[in-house]
């Protein structure tokens, strides 16, 4: 009976290296342990104390135990084919031993010609040895070229994600250039924008100033000779009091003096006005440098607003409407281009200003045309407000409200530029923002946003 110790030995060792290999089940590592103790103490009982008759139904209980784990448990996969090999003889020498046991005489004879098939028993587990050798190392030999491809495959992978990341990281920086050089176009092309806005507008100042000064020259005259005609003729009237005439030849003259003076007090009162109106002409066309300065901007808002409103006054006798200033004291002076910025409120203010009297002509009564315009400081921003209530704007002019060209006045009262212009002005030329909301037949309101920046 050496062949069972040995296959139980050598099975108990197989299970617990695969067990210790896997790092499984600690428990049946430890059993497995002592199981191999088990075996050799018994083996050593068994040749000591000769009883193999006993022993030999014990080892028979252990190799059934050690097949049925085997082919139950998944964890000695591995070992099927080794327990392959011996099954064919460890099952014959249990039956053998059975009949034997039996003891009689057809037993007896079962037995021994079953032990003729240990010869084929014995073959079949040489067979089956070597074949579960050349498999065993077709299974190592394809486990290690299975882990060369993958450790290949890792390699690949890892440098499949380097170039990714190095494509990534290169793309990323194409792509700040391109719109590095995007910027820098767009940049270009406002600075194109602004030097060729710069020299319309100049021009338009040198006109606008030629003109000016050619009306103030005799604007002038008409104011001074105006004043020297009403002392004139309060002298005249105080002569004609001492004057011996007739009473009632005295009290015409006296009337002719006072209408005459009259006259020229309304003439001096509207020269005045003209000569206002000249004088924010010539400050609105001053040569402008489009660099920025100290501007107070109530100051600004107060002259412009008056300027559009006296001049839509003196092109349309029947224009009327009232306007409302609302300029908040904390707002001080800024850095701004104030012709620039100054044009910009009147562009809004008349636009305000022509949205009223265009209501007021189909309006009932009631209708008050309005224009407010209103100054605060809030959160390091200057906000200015321009609000009418004029008709309104529709929602498809709104979207292109600040395109070139784009007018919702009639042909011949607009170029379509005045907003345009104001929106460059403000976003490219102060870094603020324009926005605006209307509403139809309730009026329109334009909100100007410039950051405070004060003189360095």
């Amino acid at each position: 009976m050496m062949l069972e110790p040995i296959l139980l030995f050598v099975l108990a060792r197989w299970f617990w290296l695969t067990l210790r290999k896997k790092g499984e089940r600690p428990e049946w590592q430890r059993y497995l342990h002592y199981a191999m103790w088990g075996i050799g103490i018994l083996f050593i009982v068994e040749k000591g104390f000769d009883a193999e008759e006993v022993t030999r139904w014990i080892w028979y209980a252990l190799i059934l135990f050690a097949i049925f784990m085997v082919y139950t448990r998944e964890e000695f996969r591995e070992i099927r084919n080794f327990m392959y090999a011996f099954l064919p003889l460890m099952l014959l020498n249990i039956v053998v031993s059975i009949f034997e046991a039996i003891n009689t005489s057809w037993s007896r004879k079962i037995a021994s010609g079953l032990e003729y098939a240990e010869a084929f028993a014995v073959l079949w587990m040489i067979a089956m040895l070597i074949i579960a050798n050349k498999q065993r190392k077709a299974l190592v030999k394809t486990k290690k070229q299975l882990e060369m491809e993958e450790a290949e495959r890792r390699i690949v992978e890892a440098r499949k994600a380097e170039l990714e990341k190095l494509v990534t990281e290169r793309t990323a920086e194409i792509t700040r250039q391109k719109e590095e050089l995007e910027a820098a176009l767009h940049n270009l092309k406002d600075t194109q924008d602004q030097l060729v806005h710069s020299e319309k507008m100049a021009s338009l100042g040198e006109l606008t100033a030629g003109i000016a000064h050619e009306i103030q020259n005799p604007l002038n005259f008409v104011n001074n000779f105006s004043e020297v005609n009403v002392e004139l003729a309060h002298e005249l009237n105080e002569v004609l009091r001492s004057v011996e005439i007739p009473e009632k030849t005295k009290l015409e003259l006296q009337a002719i003096t006072a209408d005459i003076a009259q006259n020229h007090e309304k003439i001096l009162y509207h020269g005045k006005r003209a000569d206002t109106i000249v004088k924010s002409m010539l400050q609105h066309s001053r040569s402008n440098t489009g660099e920025k300065e100290e501007t107070d901007v109530n100051l600004l808002a107060d002259e412009y607003v008056r300027l559009s409103y006296h001049g839509l006054r003196a092109k349309d006798k029947t224009f009327n409407a009232s306007f409302d200033l609302d300029l908040d004291p904390s707002v001080g002076k800024i850095m701004a281009v104030p012709q620039d910025l100054g044009r910009v409120i009147l562009n809004l203010v008349n636009n305000a200003f022509y949205a009223v009297n265009e209501r007021r002509k189909t309006a009932g009564p009631e209708y008050k045309p309005t224009v407010k315009l209103v100054t605060r400081k809030k959160g390091g921003m200057i906000h200015i407000s321009v609000e009418d209530n004029g008709a309104g704007i529709s929602e498809d002019a709104s979207e292109k409200i600040f395109q070139p060209f784009f007018t919702t006045k009639p042909t011949g009262k607009g170029t379509g530029l005045g907003l345009s212009l104001s929106f460059d002005i403000i976003t490219r030329g102060h870094g603020g923002k324009i926005d605006f909301s209307s509403k139809e037949g309730e009026g329109t309101k334009f909100d100007i946003r410039i950051p405070i920046t004060h003189h360095s």
